[in-house]
């Protein structure tokens, strides 16, 4: 979780933020100064001519077993000549260091938490030469919210626990293994596709948009018993490190029904063992690997490379006996996860414009496609982060004299004020109209989607996605209007390749021209969706901006 709870020594947690999302995006080439602290392990004695040193990189909670099991090793203790010399390192800053230092700056061998460090690498020279440790990466929360949700004996599954009531806080996607593979095994347990890449982006904006509680916050409140703690993603070693310090263990794990993926501790190999340091470096490689390396892992709340428990496993650690069925995660799946999720902080500035002709009308489950509409946008505007900028149109034909379309409120951040009243507060108080604003007559598609687009590229963020968000059920019926072939013709030629605005278009209902919106979207580079059932119109808006960018 960041390395990992502070309630541990030298550990850290992030709280997840947009800013902190992006630079995920640019992590493996960034590196963070300072802060490390190398442990000399063993001195060559005094009648060597030379002491050969490997040099060991750790992720932090890993560090100080490493320490005791490389300090009297075969081959690294004061009579062999060499030595071993420790430093807990984050994964994400000697990802950095591979990507910018020379070689003999470089550690000879690294223990990253998870195999997704390494293949975010690139290039460099890396062989993976064993495994240290594992720990399942679960969902820690107190006790009482456990007993008060009923999974003690019937656990949930990845998805129905990160869309509970309990809340989530997630830790930060640029340092933590344990997000991404909490995120990537909702994904995968929901089947992969549309569905589970809308309730991947669902948990991280409902996280944003929740109680701005750090993940270190949260695991207090569970280690307090609190009911409210929110569940947060961590290796199932933290759970331990934590209930160690405690009175009693009130922090528990939650172990999902599908299974947990793994943070699997691998043993990585950096450059060429052919040097002349070759048989100090397989000294420690051995030691790492050894049956003593295994008892100290599992002393410290570690499981083994097989998945063996802990020694003091159970009730009173938080923790389980039995490990919980492997979730497999590949490592291209996480980063293209990753890039998704990066590019979801990039703010967006949406020009939201939705169809209010009769036609919305028509019956659709228990209301209209109107009162569907509404309710979908208005759970969807719950969830977007404050720093997204919103307005919103309705349209039909000649809505406002000669005008297809009228604006009810202007394109601003969500967190602005108007008058003491927040733009999210106007923009839910006018999505509230909808269905009393609909109005006989046809439909001015064409005509409102080019002045959408003029206005967005008018009012353009540079450091924002910008696009405008069209919703209908029905066809252009403006016959006074421009037609499909100039429309798409002015939108080509009027493109600003300084100032890209996309459009995307939904298509809600059998009646609409989904054809249209399609050309639409080609030409500006933004996409076209079907709801045909008006019930999906909230998959089709998390689809959407998802997709945004």
């Amino acid at each position: 979780m960041g390395r990992h709870a502070a309630t541990a020594a030298g550990r850290r947690s992030l709280h997840l933020t947009p800013q902190l999302l992006i630079a995920a995006a640019v992590a493996a080439v960034v590196l963070v100064a300072g802060g490390i602290t190398w442990w000399a392990v063993g001195s060559g004695a005094g009648d060597c001519e030379r002491t050969d040193v490997v040099r060991v990189a750790v992720a932090p909670e890993l560090a100080s077993v490493a320490e005791r099991v490389l300090a009297d090793a075969d081959g690294l203790r004061p009579e062999d000549c060499a030595r071993a010399e420790v430093v807990a390192q984050e994964p994400v800053q000697t990802v950095g260091d591979l990507a910018a230092l020379q070689p003999q700056d470089l550690p000879q061998l690294w223990v990253p938490d998870s195999s997704l460090w390494p293949a975010r690498v690139g290039d460099a020279p890396l062989e993976t030469v064993g495994s240290v440790a594992s720990s399942p990466v679960v969902l820690a929360t107190s006790r009482t919210a456990v007993d008060a949700l009923g999974w003690a004996g019937s656990p949930p599954g990845w998805g129905q626990a990160l869309s509970s009531r309990q809340g989530l806080a997630v830790p930060d996607l640029a340092t933590s293994a344990e997000a991404l593979a909490a995120l990537s095994a909702v994904r995968t347990s929901l089947g992969g596709g549309p569905e589970a890449d809308n309730a991947v982006v669902q948990a991280v904006l409902a996280a944003e948009r929740g109680p701005s509680v750090s993940p270190a916050d949260a695991l207090a409140a569970g280690s307090a018993n609190a009911p409210d703690a929110p569940l947060v993603p961590v290796s199932e070693e933290e759970v331990y490190a934590t209930n160690q310090g405690a009175e009693e263990s009130n922090l528990v794990a939650v172990y999902p029904r599908e299974g947990s993926p793994s943070l699997d501790y691998p043993l990585v190999r950096v450059g060429s063992a052919s040097g002349a340091d070759a048989a100090t470096v397989n000294a420690a490689v051995r030691a790492l690997t050894s049956d003593a390396a295994r008892a100290a892992v599992l002393d410290a709340g570690f499981r083994d490379a097989d998945g063996a428990a802990p020694t003091d496993a159970g009730d009173t650690t938080g923790i389980q006996q039995a490990a919980p069925p492997a979730v497999p995660l590949d490592p291209a799946q996480v980063q293209s996860l990753l890039a998704q999720l990066a590019e979801l902080a990039a703010p967006s500035r949406i020009l939201t414009v939705f169809d209010v002709s009769t036609s919305m009308e028509a019956p659709a489950g228990n209301g209209t496609r109107a009162t569907l509409a509404r309710d979908a946008a208005k759970s969807t505007l719950s969830l977007v982060p404050g720093n997204f900028a919103l307005g919103l149109w309705v349209f039909a034909d000649r809505l406002q004299g000669d005008q297809d379309w009228t604006e009810l409120v202007p394109t601003r951040t969500l967190d602005t004020q108007v008058d003491g009243t927040a733009q999210r507060d106007l923009l839910d108080e006018q999505l509230d109209t909808l269905p009393d604003r609909l109005t006989p007559g046809g439909t001015g598609l064409y005509d409102t989607t080019l002045a959408a687009v003029r206005t967005a590229r008018a009012d353009y963020d540079p450091t924002a996605v910008n696009s405008v968000l069209v919703v209908t059920d029905g066809t252009n019926e403006d016959e006074d209007g421009i037609d499909l072939p100039a429309l798409l013709g002015t939108l080509r030629g009027e493109a600003d390749p300084e100032r890209p605005v996309k459009v995307i278009g939904v298509a809600l209902g059998p009646d609409a021209d989904l054809q249209v919106l399609q050309q639409v979207a080609d030409v500006t580079g933004g996409e076209a969706y079907s709801a045909v059932d008006p019930a999906d119109l909230q998959t089709v808006l998390f689809d959407a901006l998802r997709q945004r960018g």
